[in-house]
Order: C-alpha cells, then structure tokens, then sequence
C-alpha cells in the first residue's frame, strides 16, 4: 500500500463496473483510470447531458476505452430500479458506490426522504441490493462505497434518520456518511455468513477539491460562501487525481480485506491510501442490522439473495 498509485492498478480486461456520480470529480476520475485498465465502465449519472460528455471524455482521454452513460437518479428510487432494470450485462464486477451530495439546505427526495440521507444512503442501498445477484454471478466482486472522515462528526440516529425533529445540514451529511459505513459492515457480515466471495469495503478521498464542497451555497444563492469554499479548496485540498486514489485502492488492490476503510495516509486528509480510522459506532452489529431492516422498509428492496 505505501506510495500505491494508478500504475498499480491491474489489468481489469474482460470487468464490468459501474460507478455512480462519474460524470465529475472523484467520480470521473475513477471511472477513467478503471476503463484505462480495461474494464468496461457505466457511468451512471442523473443528467444525460453530463454523463454522456464524461463518457465520450473518458474515450477521448484513453482511446480503446470502453465507457457508457446510464441514467441514474439516486433521489428517485423509480429511477434506480430503472437503472437495475436495463443493466445489460450478466454480471457486475464492480460497483462503485460514489456519487453524493453535501451540507444542502433541507429538501427531500422523489420519495420524500431527506436528501443526504436518502441519496447517500438510501439510494446506493437499492442499487446494491437490485444489482446484487450481477454481483454475485461475478468471482470476487466488489462493492466499494465512498464515506467519508466527517462521518465521525455524527452517529445515526435510527429513530430519526430523515431528520424530522431537527435539521442540521452538517450534521445530517455526517450522519448519511455514518451510514455508508454502517451499510458496508453490514453487508460484509452478510456475504461472509452466506459463503459469497463478494468483498464490501469503504473509502473516503480525505479533502479533495470537487463540486461537493460549493453546491450547498449555490443552491441557496449564497455567492460569499460559494467563493470562499473555492478559495479553501485552491488553498488546502488536494486534486480529484489524488482524492480518488482510496476508492481505486480498494476496488482493484489485491488483498483488500471485506469492511476495510481506506483513505489518504496523512491524518486522514491528503496522500497513498492507507487503512483509516473510523468511529466505533460504525461497526456496531445491532445500529447496522437496525439500519438495514429501516433501509428495506423504505426503500421497499430487500436482499433476498443473502437470506438463508
């Protein structure tokens, strides 16, 4: 793992992968440097517009590749069954679960979730759940979800997860990170206990410079904000190049072991990938059992295929 970098990656020749939000940032830079080491990718993306530029940028970047648009609204759980619905291969090799959203004023999603909660967690718990049978035709599939250092901002609160009593933007986006990883512990526990091969792990790109950082500002108008999050970003973090180096070290890198959680090497923020560290409530069975049952009640998609 020390000094791991892209030139690491193995040959992913003959893979499938999907990786959401690939239309931008961390999420681009992934799905590039898979398709640049063979795989086909599927870039899934709400906007057509966006997420067929990317695909043809991604071809344009590294000529032979592979890539595609597919629609996929995170906010709308019609949209990702959808999705699931027109997957057009037989088995998925690799899903990458990454796109997100940050610290925006309250709204809800098409089902009437609160939006971090329900496009961070909820919506990448369907998916997963709607492609798992893909998954699993594939030999050692992973499932790489993208959390994030400020998850230990905020435990879940399984008794208010759409955050009705009170909103806190930074708060509820902690919490929606708190459980990406709850979700990674959980489905780990779960291929383990049913003898799947599958490997569910977590990453995070420490503080890296993307459109997360200015899109809660924008939304509100708020240009003062807006400008100083461009600044902070010129000042301090590192590159999307860099950001995406955990979320590629833990899909591709040999070895990577189910519920691990990687991220930059130096105190979290910047640098190789390397193991990070985690809040202990995010390896807690009962809040990840807990979150899961929530998770199929709302989202109405259960993983039957894990189920003894």
């Amino acid at each position: 793992m020390p000094g791991w970098k892209t030139t690491d990656i193995p040959d992913l020749t003959g893979r499938v992968a999907v990786v959401t939000g690939a239309n931008s940032g961390l999420g681009y830079v992934t799905a590039r440097e898979l398709a640049r080491h063979g795989a086909r990718v599927v870039l899934a993306c709400r906007s057509e517009t966006r997420g067929s530029a990317a695909a043809d940028q991604v071809v344009a970047e590294v000529p032979g590749a592979q890539a595609e648009f597919g629609r996929l609204d995170l906010g709308d759980l019609a949209s990702v069954r959808d999705f699931a619905d027109s997957f057009a291969y037989d088995r998925l090799d690799l899903l990458v679960n990454n796109a997100g959203v940050m610290a925006l004023p309250y709204g809800t999603t098409a089902d009437g979730f609160e939006t971090q909660f329900g496009v961070n967690h909820l919506g990448h718990f369907a998916l997963t759940g709607l492609l798992l049978p893909a998954l699993l035709a594939a030999p050692g599939a992973r499932i790489v979800t993208v959390s994030s250092m400020l998850h230990a901002l905020a435990n879940l609160d399984i008794d208010d997860l759409n955050s009705e009593r009170r909103y806190r933007r930074w708060a509820a986006y902690a919490r929606s990170k708190t459980a990406n990883l709850l979700f990674t512990h959980e489905l780990a526990r779960r291929l383990a206990a049913t003898g799947a091969d599958a490997v569910a792990a977590a990453a995070h790109p420490g503080y890296a410079a993307t459109n997360l950082q200015t899109a809660g500002p924008r939304a509100e108008g708020r240009r003062g904000a807006e400008r100083l999050m461009e600044l902070v970003n010129t000042a301090v973090a590192q590159p999307a190049e860099a950001g995406a180096l955990p979320t590629l070290y833990a899909a591709t890198a040999p070895g990577v072991r189910p519920d691990s959680f990687t991220g930059p090497s130096f105190a979290m923020w910047r640098g190789a990938p390397a193991p990070s560290r985690r809040a202990p409530w995010t390896r807690n069975d009962q809040a990840g059992m807990r979150l899961w049952d929530a998770s199929e009640r709302l989202t109405g998609v259960t993983y039957d295929v894990l189920k003894a």
